[in-house]
């Protein structure tokens, strides 16, 4: 786990103003506060974009370190923090292979497996956690579906804080493993990820601990502006035609869509419509069933029924604002069939030896699927987000492949053979 020690800041701490409701606009002090006491509503961080534009260029930025604080006058810390993981700057890949499997001429892979603890989650954990040391919290804690449980534990670990993880009761082990490898707490609880961050909520309210996503919420979730700030440098400083990302809560969608909007207000990038396609397991698809509805009224999906558990989310509480984005855009929501996710897993890892988890599945198919739509078109750039590792989620790539093992020629795991030129040749001739 490598820890990142970075240089003394050199931004102004004047360039965040406080926090804004999204519903009815009203001003709150920053703080461990997420809902506005006026209209319940979401808070977000405000930022005076002239005080952050003076010193964020094209060319101070190109003088930093990599790692998403090279961005810093637009996130909601005083200044890059002294300690933690080397998070961010994740290759954009051009999937020249899988683009026409999905029916797309031009498709560029964000690959945020590469992130330390193996998904975007630590772009969102590392500014909570930098603003939970400001803050004096006594734990880092998290209500998880499974990616957000070994992200909060890796960065609890670097600042050497405990980690609470509270989680549904029947996610992958692998995730589980992940986040006891990084000394987590790990709490799972009998019933959804719904039931986990209701008790979550009383639970933060009772400790004052730091939950990632709850009491942080509006600073974790600026995190995820961060993928659209490396997309536009890596682009050569411009925005692609369409983003397809997957859809759990709803918060990192919206937010790279803010993050290309903050690019455009400080001059960074040109203005470029952009279509964003978001994805979602057809067993838990709450927004994509409101948007094929023409509703931006979200049902809540009492018990998901997916393989896909890091989007198993039946209450998502950016959904509204996702079916706004999508509309206002000319985009989509996709619901996805289990089969068809893990299909996609196994041909993005094939021809571009990247093995995404089940959100990726679900994000490379409803590329495929908004292109024939029509929401994609010929001609279009398309950037899909690969949000999390497939090592998290082994079942899910070998749904669907019957008893799974490997004939001559085919890839998969071969039946045992003896250690012998002669076993070898009669399973080559099909004899085996």
């Amino acid at each position: 786990m490598a820890i990142e020690i970075l240089p003394e800041p050199t931004t102004r701490p004047d360039r965040i103003v406080g926090m804004r409701c999204r519903n009815c606009g009203n001003d709150e002090p920053l703080g461990l506060s997420y809902v506005c006491p006026a209209c319940f509503g979401p808070l977000e961080v405000e930022y005076d974009y002239a005080v952050a534009g003076a010193t964020l260029t094209r060319a101070s930025i190109a003088a930093r370190p990599p790692g998403i604080w090279r961005y810093t006058e637009l996130l909601p810390v005083d200044a890059p923090p002294a300690r933690g993981l080397a998070v961010g700057s994740t290759p954009l890949v051009d999937a020249d292979r899988l683009a026409p499997v999905l029916g797309l001429d031009r498709l560029w892979i964000k690959d945020d497996t590469r992130n330390p603890s193996l998904s975007f989650k630590d772009r969102a954990v590392a500014v909570a956690a930098a603003r939970a040391v400001g803050f004096g919290v006594e734990a880092l804690a998290c209500a998880s579906t499974g990616n957000l449980a070994g992200a909060t534990a890796a960065a609890a670990a670097a600042l050497g804080l405990p980690a609470y993880v509270f989680i549904p009761a029947d996610l992958e082990p692998a995730k589980v493993d992940h986040a006891l490898a990084y000394g987590a707490t790990v709490v799972p609880v009998e019933g959804t990820y719904d039931d986990v961050n209701r008790l979550c909520l009383e639970v933060a309210d009772e400790t004052g601990w730091g939950f990632v996503n709850i009491n942080l919420r509006p600073f974790y979730a600026e995190g995820s502006k961060t993928l659209a700030y490396e997309i536009a440098e890596a682009l050569g400083w411009r925005s692609p035609d369409v983003i397809v990302a997957p859809v759990a809560s709803g918060a990192m969608f919206t937010r790279v869509a803010r993050g290309f909007e903050e690019l455009v207000e400080l001059g960074l990038i040109a203005r470029h419509p952009i279509r964003f396609v978001g994805g979602q397991a057809a067993g838990c698809a709450p927004v994509a069933t409101a948007w094929a509805a023409g509703t931006d009224v979200i049902e809540p999906v009492r018990t998901p029924d997916t393989i896909v558990r890091s989007l198993a989310i039946g209450n998502p509480a950016d959904g509204r604002y996702v079916v706004e984005l999508v509309n206002a855009t000319d985009g989509s929501v996709e619901a996805i069939p289990d089969d068809v996710t893990a299909a996609a897993i196994r041909d993005v890892a094939r021809l571009e030896g990247i093995y995404p988890e089940t959100a990726g599945g679900v994000t490379l198919a409803a590329a495929a699927a908004a292109r024939r739509r029509g929401v994609i078109r010929p001609g279009d750039e398309v950037v899909a987000l690969v949000t999390g590792n497939g090592l998290k989620t082994p079942d899910a790539r070998t749904l669907g492949l019957g008893d799974g093992r490997a004939r001559p020629g085919e890839p998969g795991l071969a039946p045992a053979i003896r250690p012998s030129l002669s076993a070898f040749e009669r399973w080559l001739g099909g004899e085996a």
